[in-house]
Parts: C-alpha cells; structure tokens; sequence
C-alpha cells in the first residue's frame, strides 16, 4: 500500500486548543454509539466513557501511538452481557469478559508467530460469517420488545401507541439520516435519532428528569471488582473471535483511508494486543468490552485529521466527562422506547456485516461443506440450542462459534478450498 497521504508526525503542525477541539469532534461522532451498549445492558453510562477512554489510551500505547483510532463499546457483546447478568450477575459477567480479552491477546501472539494469514486460516468467512449474523439476529426480539414499549420480563412499560410512536420517528430518522445526510451529520446518525425520539417522548411525557435534579455534578463512575466463575468464562471466552476477526477490516479500513499499511507497521499482533488489554482493563473496571470505531474512521477520512494524537485528546474527553454525574444522569432518562428504534438498525446491521462477510469471500453456500458448517450454526444460534458438561452450560453466541471452529477444521475441505 502506498503511503500517498500525509500521516502522524508528517502531518503540518496543529495547535494544541485545535487538537484538543478536533480531538472533542471524534468523540462526539462516537458517543451515540458509545453510550447505546451500556443504556441496553443497564451498565453505568459513565463508566463505559471511562473505559473508553482507558481503553484508548492503552491501545495507543500498545501500539506506539500510530493508528489514528478510538476503542469504545462493542455492540458484538451486548446479548452475551445481558444473558450474563441476569444469570451469574455483573461482576462474574465482568470476570468472564476479563478472559474474553485475553483472546485477542492469545491471538496477537498467533499472529506474532504465524503471521497475520493464520486468522485466515483457522478463522474463514464460513466460520466469522453464520456467528456475526446470529450476533445481529439474537437480539431481534429485544429491539423489538423495547421498540413497543416492553421491558425484559414482558411487562408494558409504556402506552403501546406513544411506544410505537416514538421508536417508529427515532428509527424513521435514523434512517434518513445515514442515508440523505452529508458530511459530520452523516456519521451521527444514531445521536441524531436520539435526539429527536428524545424530544418527542418528551413532549408525549416519557421523560422523568427526577435523576437529573438528585445527581452531582462531580461523582466518580461506578466501578464493579470482577468475580470469575468457569461457565461464565466458558460461555463468553469464544465470544470475542467474532469482533476480533472484525478487528481486522477495521485496521485494515483505518489502513486505506490514512494510506498508511497499519497491519505492517506497528503490525497486527500490536493492534490485537491492543485492544485484547482494552476489552480486559475495560472489563476490570465494570465497563463494556471495547472495540475499533467505524465512525470514528469515518470521521478521520472526512476531516483528513490523521494524526493519533487526536485520539489522545479524545480519550482524555471521555475520562474527563465521565466524572460529570449529570452526565451520566441524563442519559439514564432516555426512554427504552427510544433505544428500541435505534436498536432495530443496529442489531440488523450487525446481521448484514456476516451477510456481507460471506459474499465478499464468495463463501459457495450451495457446497455441502459451507453448507453444513453455515446450516447448523444458524440453526443452533437462532434455536437457541444449549449443550450441557457437566456443571458447565454452553448455549448462544459461544456455543456456535465453538462448533462452527470444530466443524471447519474436521470436514475435508473441497479443492477449491485447499487452493485458496
């Protein structure tokens, strides 16, 4: 790849008020997004800007400060983190994302050894693919509970016609702004819907402002010590080959927009570890497991500021406002009704990047190996199939993606596979 754009230290001389400023711009382009997982799953809003800005900070470490990218919350974990919760409680649920970190790192040193084609390898389209799109599809049914109006346990929360409407105008907006909108607005489009599905559930009078009035300004963000338990950390350890394998097109896009080959230099071993120590810290602190932004990416290719150190003052913003209670506090008073709206085209989306996953490979799904491994991980995710050993209990997200892994290595693979 031809390094045919200015990057890093190459860059002309930016002030730091205009760094600092720049820098608020990226985590404002992510912060929608950045507080939609931890307002689904009930975790402290606070706490994930935290560990965002942790999380940060430590990949540029990890990576000598050369990638131009923000790490915040991962929508990928967001079904295995409520099921979590509500079965082993949050600290065993933060225990078990900890281990989920350590993939990445298991997979930085694979890397490190192999190079980065051995991902390739063990980790195909047909095994990545089936796993992203039940990741999307297993949270359907919650999109569209909250969308009209129910809680988790069935019960209506909220009038089904103000429900209806609200969540109908938050995703109608969505819509059309990441489609028509041009520019910033374009890469907002989550904050955008939820503003104006905010401001009509206020109208409608959804909006309680009680917790505004009773929170601090200043109050430090709710941190949980995390707890470990083998079947927590069984069912969310496979977890995280997905959203690592993810990670890849993420460097590999940050890569194309900056023109600078960032799975050479500082290497893809460096970004794994990267944001392998940023999913655990994240994780140890009570905060949501971490991920590359796409918007963020967005953002850097439209405004052409490819200098990380952007991401520094980014990182250094979410640390920051996460001290503020009102915050935290405000966001707390969104209606579910409006994060169901949004939730119907993010969980779909997640769906239609495995879709998009197996045709960009030009995965042959008629093939009876693809199709086997394909099948039997769709129908197990979406069946909600479960295999007990033992005291231990693997169901969901990991269980599919431990049999799409085993399957793929133990069936012969056609000529066609064995040349690619």
């Amino acid at each position: 790849m031809q390094n045919t754009i200015p990057h890093g230290d190459e860059l002309p001389a930016q002030s730091l008020p205009k760094q600092a400023f720049v820098g608020l711009q990226m985590l404002f382009v992510a912060f929608g997004a950045l507080v939609l997982v931890p307002l689904i799953v009930g975790l402290d809003s606070n706490t994930a800007l935290l560990t965002a800005g942790v999380g940060t900070l430590l990949f540029q470490l990890c990576t000598r400060r050369q990638v131009p990218i923000f790490l915040a919350s991962s929508f990928a974990f967001i079904a295995p983190m409520q099921y979590g919760i509500a079965t082993w409680g949050l600290s065993v649920t933060m225990g078990g994302l900890m281990f989920a970190g350590l993939v990445y790192i298991a997979l930085s040193g694979l890397v490190k050894l192999k190079g980065a084609g051995i991902l390739q390898r063990v980790f195909p389209p047909v095994v990545v693919g089936p796993i992203i799109i039940i990741i999307g599809m297993g949270l359907a049914p919650l999109a569209v509970n909250m969308a009209i109006g129910k809680g988790g346990d069935g019960s209506q929360l909220y009038p089904y016609q103000q429900a209806i409407l609200v969540s109908m105008v938050t995703l109608v907006t969505t819509l059309v702004v990441a489609v028509f909108a041009k520019g910033l607005m374009k890469l907002i489009p989550i904050m955008l819907g939820i503003t104006v599905g905010y401001i009509l559930a206020l109208c409608l009078g959804l909006v309680d402002f009680t917790p505004i009035q009773q929170a601090a300004w200043f109050s430090v963000p709710t941190l949980t010590t995390p707890e470990f338990k083998l079947e927590a950390i069984l069912y969310l350890l496979p977890i995280a080959i997905a959203p690592a394998i993810e990670h890849v097109g993420g460097i590999m896009a940050i890569s194309s927009v900056t023109g600078k080959d960032f799975l050479k230099q500082p290497g893809l071993h460096r970004t794994l570890l990267g944001d392998g120590i940023a999913t655990s810290a994240a994780s140890f602190l009570g905060g949501p497991p971490n991920t590359t932004y796409a918007e963020v990416t967005g953002a850097v290719m439209l405004t052409r500021n490819f200098n990380p150190k952007i991401m520094t003052w980014a990182a250094c913003w979410a640390i920051a406002i996460s001290f503020c209670g009102k915050v935290g506090a405000f966001l707390a008073t969104i209606p579910t009704v409006v994060m169901g709206g949004i939730m119907m085209l993010v969980f779909g989306s997640i769906a239609v990047v495995g879709m998009s996953t197996l045709i960009k490979a030009q995965v042959n799904v008629s093939e009876p190996r693809n199709l086997c491994i394909i099948s039997v991980v769709l129908t197990f995710g979406i069946g909600g199939m479960m295999l007990n050993v033992g005291e231990v209990s693997l169901k969901g997200i990991s269980l599919c993606a431990i049999v799409a892994v085993i399957m793929n290595l133990v069936l012969p693979k056609t000529k066609e596979d064995t040349i690619n």
